[in-house]
């Protein structure tokens, strides 16, 4: 039985890189049985349906963002720092292999991913929303704050795409350092 985690975890990885770069739909379980070596009936002992894998991936990449997200975030201390520090997690899930986020490159998809999937996308989105409104200066109006949020998040997301569309990370370097001006009063 302890083999069993180590293949789910090698399941969830080899699924999270390849949604990263090919979308959902991109992806089936005779291809992840491939890339871990086992028999693709075998995914299904892991993995009853393919919605099952994408909500256990959209849980898995939200428990590790917001886990990065507040172990960096104890050092920050005003508003400035604490996006500076979403503007970095941001950055980091970009990537050495130039990835879309996870959840981004699923809402592109929304539309035609099972409820599930997309419940849990739209969670991951709500929680970074809820954490730039907390984040965000409380010198501004809260509903001022939730359009920054937004504007912010939307920023971000798009500049990430771009940056891997045209496999050129300095997009999104430069979409982060526009962020950081144009909703920080340093």
């Amino acid at each position: 039985m302890a083999g069993r985690p180590a293949t789910r975890d090698q399941l969830l990885d080899a699924a999270e890189d390849a949604v990263r770069t090919r979308g959902y739909h991109g992806v089936s379980f005779r291809e992840l049985a491939d890339d871990v070596g086992i028999k693709s009936a075998s995914v299904h002992y892991y993995f009853a349906q393919k919605e099952n894998l994408g909500v256990a991936l959209v849980e898995r990449y939200s428990q590790k963002f917001f886990s990065v997200l507040q172990q960096r975030f104890e050092s920050a201390t005003t508003p400035a720092q604490r996006l500076a520090v979403f503007c970095d997690v941001y950055r980091a899930s970009l990537g050495k292999k130039g990835h879309a986020c996870l959840c981004g490159m699923l809402g592109a998809e929304s539309s035609g991913l099972p409820e599930p999937v997309t419940n849990a996308v739209a969670d991951f989105f709500q929680r970074n929303l809820h954490w730039l409104d907390d984040i965000l200066s409380t010198d501004i109006p809260k509903a001022e704050r939730h359009s920054q949020a937004v504007e912010i998040l939307a920023t971000l997301q798009g500049g990430m795409m771009l940056a891997m569309s045209l496999n050129d990370p300095s997009l999104l370097d430069a979409v982060i350092k526009r962020v950081m001006v144009s909703h920080t009063h340093a």
